[in-house]
């Protein structure tokens, strides 16, 4: 009872000067003036702040107008000057509402977004930040991990593209511990780090959002990490993973930090890894057809698990081929691919290779 006290109450104040209005306009034929529309837009802006919902307030305006009703003369013009004048104070106490709630969901997309770049650049006092994280459905004590999507083209935060992948995950999963949002063109992905079926869902979703085109997007995923910080570091696993698959030609769509840290120790100590590929490589520059096709044939031999039958067909050659080019490396480097004890030496200097983006940059 108290409860439908509350809203009647609540309607009323919406409704001041509604009842006059509408009994002067009967008497008089007249329009509403601009003062009055402009308290009609005032007070809607007052109920979509307040936290008013707008279908409850139009039946209240339509009821305050059935009780007006009977003291308006009968006259059709009397009758259609009211109608006009309802319609102008509903449209006007509308279009407050609604101007209302667009301030406040730009001012929340705003705060998000704040928010957001805070959070992935480590920026902001780290009590606030929790304080922020958990009103976005992040607890920051516990462990995240983020995964990164890469596709075609820049995702937009309000894209259908985004939209799509959000509702998808948003409707299998709670979303009160997911965060999904833009950065830089990519579709990102915060979830609890024990969960890792959502950032698998999602890079599922992503995938299918671009059509199924594999080739056309990548999806990065940094180790479980906790604090604040610790989103940071996953965040920034998951974009050098994205960067290694493009320099390595990593096949997609999934990629795991957890499972490329070994490139990163190779790219520590470039001098290291120059003299590696110098001393393995070099020697293949004497090849008649240059260094490059030997460098695809090695690539595509250990990317095949070393199968040469598999390594031909992935580039479109004869296992005769594929065999006479192995012959030929062993011949120039010294090195036997399909040799156990020269294998890691020749692998570990073609991906240094790959990093290296030789033989276009020299060494």
């Amino acid at each position: 009872m108290g409860d439908k006290h509350g809203i009647r109450d609540a309607s009323e104040h919406y409704l001041d000067g509604f009842a006059r209005t509408l009994s002067e306009v009967s008497a008089t034929g007249r329009r509403l003036t601009r003062e009055e529309l402009k308290t009609r837009r005032t007070l809607g802006e007052q109920a979509a702040e307040a936290g008013h919902g707008l279908r409850a307030l139009i039946v209240a305006h339509l009821a305050a107008t059935r009780a007006t009703w009977p003291a308006v003369p009968g006259s059709a013009e009397s009758s259609l000057a009211t109608l006009a004048a309802v319609e102008q104070a509903i449209d006007a106490f509308a279009e407050g509402y609604e101007r209302a709630q667009r301030l406040s969901v730009r001012r929340e997309e705003a705060a998000r977004r704040e928010f957001i770049d805070d959070l992935l650049y480590g920026r902001s006092d780290l009590g606030r930040l929790v304080e922020r994280a958990e009103r976005f459905g992040l607890h920051l004590s516990r462990a995240h991990a983020v995964a990164v999507a890469e596709g075609p083209s820049a995702y937009v935060e309000s894209g259908p593209v985004a939209r799509r992948v959000e509702a998808a995950v948003l409707a299998r999963f709670d979303s009160r511990s997911i965060l999904l949002t833009t950065k830089n063109g990519r579709l990102l992905c915060i979830a609890p780090g024990d969960e890792d079926e959502i950032l698998l869902h999602f890079a599922k979703q992503a995938y299918a959002a671009t059509g199924g085109d594999g080739a056309a997007l990548r999806v990065a995923i940094g180790r479980p990490q906790h604090g604040a910080g610790g989103v940071v570091q996953s965040y920034e696993e998951a974009l050098a993973a994205l960067e290694m698959a493009a320099r390595l030609n990593l096949p997609g769509p999934v990629l795991r930090a957890a499972d490329l840290l070994v490139y990163p120790v190779l790219a520590r100590d470039r001098q290291a890894l120059v003299d590696l590929v110098t001393h393995t490589l070099a020697p293949l520059t004497k090849a008649r057809g240059g260094v490059v096709p030997l460098l695809d044939t090695l690539g595509a031999y250990f990317d095949s698990g070393c199968v040469a039958a598999e390594a031909a067909r992935r580039l479109s050659l004869s296992v005769r081929a594929l065999t006479y080019r192995l012959e030929r490396i062993h011949t120039l480097t010294g090195a036997d691919p399909a040799d156990p004890a020269h294998r890691y030496m020749l692998q570990t200097a073609v991906i240094g290779a790959r990093l290296l983006d030789w033989p276009n940059q020299p060494l």
